[in-house]
């Protein structure tokens, strides 16, 4: 009995001692919010305040001083996030994930980010404020990597850390630029449609195909190509750790239309929803400078930002900067290919990515002067028939970093213009607002012409020179508005007024949220911040009732079974509002998807109608189609001796979608609440990892909202009737000119990063329900509320 009680006690002993050294090394891993901290290259004492949502407040006695404090207090929080972000342009994920990442690993080392970084660091000047800025960054950056706690995930993979540096700087504005583009997704799978089903069935889908376009003649080999492409890249691109961009909303209202008399500045960009988030918040004061900034991870200048005397936001320009060429190899010399001035020969790029638990492998990149040759990357694509890409951002000087730098040290609303004009890509629409009264949105990205016999949304001819780009065009044509008459300016992705004479093409947004925006923007002229909060929240679309309208007036009532009549009568009287307690929206997303599955899929195929899913285009021919009666999708090419019309197509929907939700949801129409089946988590990625995902993903959780409303959700349609939002506001953010120390914003989950920060997902909540917080700028309120980090300089 002795023994037995000596073992017991053994090991009841060796349990407290394992738990109390979990205890400390858990403990170990929380970020510094307090105490004192000593760094070199800072000259000064610098304080940080911590605010109760982890936000610092960073007062310096200069900005190199804060910006090393930035990137220490960056990097305590999201290295995790740095890590990935900057592992994506030059093909390392590999390395730490292992064989699942090769894919990513080979195109986005082919798209010579890396070397358009190492040019742009070659120009910089070293003796610049951004080159000198930047470094400080760095250098705090890598005293937390030397000195700081290593986040648990580099544990749980097994990886080293390492120095951040410039390239990888430049390397994630790279893949920033990359992951805002719609082409890759678009101009492929157009080419394949127009060679399976040719130009008539494309017109009913408002793509302009006029009959002297000079378009390139394929073999019908090229369908089963472009699907692949548009297939890989959307695979990448799912599959990326780090979150694209897919949208945005913002919009500036003067001082005419508020009841202050100052000007009201809302943005809320739109991004695929991950955990960490993409924004890092960070508000820094030194005696010449502040800034309440928005960063992505591993950029020491932010993206959004405000002071006391501007605002300023982005959102998509969703312009075309991207295109696909044809080449044409030479019959005999595999390494030569044609071109308008002759046999050129493609320059050939080697490179080695490692792999985790396995051996390297080598790549050779072909690169054409039209950019790098998809085929040799992408699975699945002939090497026949040799495709390159072309894209604006490799091809001209990159200056990002020193535009996002002078848009956010601006004094005056030009400077943040000249900041805009800086930006060749990716396209952003950049928002303005001060306290002066001056509101203003301007189009950045550089612009470009072919000739106008060319279509850039198929794959173009690159042999001929024919489709090659004949002029860029400067900033002053870009689209722009400077305190227009109507007192206001917005962006929601959705097409600019004419450009040099042209609709400028691009993978532009339907008109829902802009139709919304300005329907709420225009009669009202007491605008104030509670009422710009409610605006930012709305989940009401002003298009889908006119589909509805449009449907019910052709269909027959009386031939439907009473549960169906009864969704027609739910739909009928929707006012297009898409809480979690409410019906239609879960009857109206299911129709949507059974209509367009009814009219596209029986011509596509499943890959392609897929893959047309995905894009930007369906979500704008919705609303089109269905008033168009003639259009040539509607027959059902399955049936033999028979065409079905849009009445037909659009009334077997509505039976579908109410026996499919029955199915699903029960006999009850009450309990088909839209919460139930649309539903948000927040993805880490080692959530994929069925132990770890209570431990690192948020969520999940029901939220409002839907496609293309102003509180806008990015999901699938597909068979399950289920609406895993993937997508939304990143932030939402209100500046107040009139009360610019209460204006205010929300994180979809919270500020930290790292999973034992109580900032982790103290958020969460708040941003579910459409709340805010503040973003503080007076010292004493951010002293009283807040812990404190002294930093003291350090000998080196």
């Amino acid at each position: 009995m002795k023994v037995l009680k000596k073992i017991l006690l053994f090991i009841v002993v060796l349990v407290v001692l394992v738990i109390i050294c979990s205890l400390v090394y858990f403990n170990s891993l929380k970020p510094k919010y307090s105490g004192e901290l000593e760094l070199v290259s800072i000259e000064n004492k610098t304080d940080v305040y911590f605010d109760e949502y982890g936000i610092p407040h960073i007062y310096a006695e200069n900005e190199q001083d804060a910006m090393v404090a930035l990137g220490y207090v960056h990097a305590q929080d999201r290295l995790w996030q740095m890590e990935l972000i900057r592992r994506i342009a030059p093909g390392r994920l590999s390395e730490i994930f292992g064989e699942d990442m090769l894919k990513n690993d080979k195109f986005f080392t082919s798209l010579g980010i890396e070397e358009a970084s190492q040019k742009s660091i070659e120009k910089l000047d070293v003796t610049s404020e951004v080159y000198q800025l930047t470094t400080a960054y760095l250098k705090g950056v890598n005293q937390f990597i030397d000195n700081g706690a290593t986040p648990i995930e580099f544990t749980l993979i097994g990886i080293n850390k390492e120095h951040y540096q410039l390239k990888d700087i430049y390397n994630i504005l790279g893949y920033m630029s990359f992951s805002f583009a719609m082409a890759h997704k678009t101009d492929p799978l157009l080419s394949a449609i127009k060679e399976k089903l040719g130009a008539n069935y494309l017109k009913d889908l408002n793509i302009d195909v006029d009959s002297k376009t000079a378009l390139i003649k394929n073999s019908k080999s090229d369908i089963k190509n472009y699907a692949n492409i548009v297939a890989s890249v959307s695979d990448i691109m799912k599959n990326s750790p780090v979150a694209p961009f897919v949208g945005s909303n913002s919009w500036v209202v003067s001082a005419n239309k508020t009841s202050t008399g100052n000007v009201l500045f809302a943005n809320d960009p739109h991004i695929v929803y991950s955990q960490p988030g993409t924004w890092y918040e960070a508000h820094i004061v030194t005696p010449n400078y502040e800034m309440y900034g928005y960063h992505i991870a591993g950029v020491p200048f932010p993206l959004l930002g405000h002071n006391r005397n501007y605002a300023y936001g982005l959102t998509m320009f969703e312009n075309d900067d991207v295109d696909f060429y044809k080449e044409e190899n030479h019959p005999s010399e595999k390494n030569k290919y044609k071109s308008k001035g002759g046999i050129l020969e493609y320059t050939i790029v080697n490179k080695t990515i490692k792999v985790k638990d396995a051996e390297a492998v080598v790549i050779s990149v072909r690169n054409s002067h039209h950019g790098p040759i998809v085929n040799d990357v992408l699975d699945g694509i002939s090497q026949t028939e040799p495709i390159a890409m072309s894209w604006v951002y490799t091809q001209q000087d990159g200056v990002v970093l020193d535009a996002l730098h002078t848009i956010s040290r601006a004094t005056n609303m030009e400077d943040v213009k000249k900041g805009a004009s800086m930006i060749h890509a990716p396209g952003l629409n950049i928002m303005f607002g001060d306290a002066s009264g001056n509101v203003a949105w301007w189009a950045a990205g550089k612009l470009y012409k072919i000739k106008s016999n060319s279509n850039r949304k198929f794959i173009l001819d690159g042999a001929s020179g024919e489709d090659d780009i004949v002029e860029y065009l400067d900033f002053s044509e870009n689209p722009i508005a400077e305190n227009p008459e109507w007192n206001f300016v917005y962006s929601a992705n959705n097409q600019p007024d004419t450009i040099s004479n042209t609709l400028y093409p691009g993978y532009y947004l339907p008109e829902d949220r802009a139709k919304r925006i300005v329907e709420l923007l225009e009669p009202k002229n007491n605008w104030n911040k509670e009422t710009m909060a409610t605006m930012i929240n709305d989940v009401t679309s002003s298009v889908a009732p006119e589909v509805i309208q449009e449907f019910t007036k052709i269909l027959d009532y009386n031939s439907f079974s009473k549960n169906e009549q009864r969704a027609i009568d739910v739909l009928q009287l929707w006012d297009g509002s898409n809480t979690i307690d409410n019906v239609a929206p879960t009857i109206y997303n299911k129709w949507i998807y059974l209509y367009l599955k009814n009219t596209f899929e029986d011509e596509l195929g499943e890959q392609l109608f897929t893959q047309l899913m995905s894009t930007h285009l369906i979500k704008r021919t919705i609303a089109d189609l269905i008033k168009n009666d003639a259009a040539i999708w509607w027959d059902n090419v399955a049936t033999e001796n028979v065409f079905e019309t849009r009445k037909d197509i659009l009334s077997e929907s509505l039976i579908e979608t109410v026996t499919l939700l029955e199915k699903q949801l029960g006999k009850d129409i009450k309990d088909w609440n839209w919460g139930k089946v649309h539903t948000l988590e927040h993805p880490h990625p080692l959530g994929t990892i069925a132990a770890l995902k209570k431990y690192f993903n948020v969520g999940p959780f029901p939220i409002k909202g839907a496609r293309e409303v102003i509180d806008n959700r990015g999901y699938e349609y597909n068979d399950s009737g289920l609406y895993n939002v993937n997508a939304g506001p990143s932030t939402r953010r209100i500046v107040d000119f009139s009360d610019i120390e209460n204006s205010i914003s929300i994180l979809p989950t919270g500020q930290s990063g790292n999973p034992f920060s109580k900032h982790y997902k103290d958020q969460a909540e708040m941003y579910n329900k459409g709340e805010f917080r503040k973003m503080k700028l007076n010292k004493e309120e951010i002293i009283n509320s807040s812990t404190k980090l002294t930093i003291q300089p350090k000998n080196e």
